[in-house]
């Protein structure tokens, strides 16, 4: 998502060889959206896979955002005739045959979650989907996609700084055997140690995020250098350290990596294998209590839509 215009202006050369790097360091999954820069971002994917061994990626595929030609956002459209169309372009942009998961980006209110996933299904099928994914969204919502078709896995935001899915979201899941897909596990950079204390670009996501505004970042930030201490002592950065919290948290739980620069996936590379042990957990937990952070994760108009929220 960072690679086609969410934060910003990004360098295309450096994109292309950021995901090169993580292919040839052994990663696999490569998560995408169809509405990331509006088809930009699937085509960034596709010149990165042409010329190479179709099984080296595992291709998640997120659907039913709609935008406007002034990049605005005006909904979503889960609707079964409206969901092949996308995986239609999709695959077309991709320039694959299948794509390992497809999922809806967020519940659509107007469609049932059965029909959704029940038209999935039927490209499953028919082989053009290998399976099925869903993101952000609630228990109940779970427990009936589940009864039409075996979810791989739930992607949702989850973090030292955001951990709403530990009371009923997480439990559920492990009950039901789906993984989680953990994306933002650096808050959007907030708490990778890199975030300077100034305003986000203009075309940056985060300009109008709550933890990123005036009087809640300085606190936000106040949190980071606590974390900065403890990190140093444990030979690791900050964002390798909230890196590994998340991967200690279970071994259904895969970080999702949001690097758009080569230096930035280094960083986090260096942070696979390494799980923290229990002292380092208890000095987190009282680092960083779970109402420490200032700001929802979402401005309110965005926290309502959410099915997660809802749990």
């Amino acid at each position: 998502m960072s690679m086609s215009g969410m934060y910003g202006p990004s360098d295309r050369a450096e994109c292309i060889a950021t995901i090169h790097a993580a292919l040839e360091a052994g990663i696999t999954l490569l998560d995408t959206g169809d509405f990331y820069g509006s088809g930009h971002n699937e085509l960034l994917l596709r010149e990165v896979l042409r010329g190479r061994a179709r099984e080296r990626a595992v291709l998640s595929v997120k659907f039913g955002a709609l935008r406007d030609p002034a990049s605005g956002w005006s909904g979503t459209d889960a609707r079964p005739a409206a969901m092949k169309n996308f995986l239609a372009y999709s695959l077309q942009r991709l320039g694959v045959d299948c794509i390992d998961i497809y999922r809806p980006a967020r519940l659509d209110p107007q469609v049932p979650i059965e029909d959704t996933i029940g038209a999935i299904a039927e490209m499953v099928k028919a082989g053009y989907v290998r399976h099925i994914g869903l993101s952000e969204v609630g228990v109940d919502t779970l427990r009936r996609a589940v009864a039409v078709h075996p979810i791989c896995d739930l992607q949702i935001e989850y973090s030292l700084i955001s951990r709403g899915i530990e009371e009923a979201i997480l439990p559920a899941c492990r009950e039901l055997g789906i993984g989680i897909t953990a994306y933002g596990v650096l808050s959007r950079g907030l708490i990778s140690g890199h975030w300077p204390p100034q305003a986000a670009h203009a075309g940056d996501f985060r300009a109008h995020s709550p933890r990123f505004q005036p009087g809640n970042v300085e606190r936000n930030l106040a949190l980071v250098e606590t974390l900065r201490a403890l990190a140093a002592v444990r030979g690791l950065s900050v964002a390798q350290l909230a890196i590994a919290w998340v991967a200690t948290q279970g071994a259904d739980i895969v970080p999702l990596i949001g690097a758009r620069r080569r230096t930035q996936l280094q960083e986090a590379l260096g942070a696979q294998g390494r799980r923290l042990d229990a002292e380092t957990l208890a000095a987190l937990a009282r680092a960083v209590p779970r109402d420490a952070i200032a700001g929802t994760r979402y401005a309110p108009a965005q926290m309502a839509l959410l099915d997660s929220e809802r749990t």
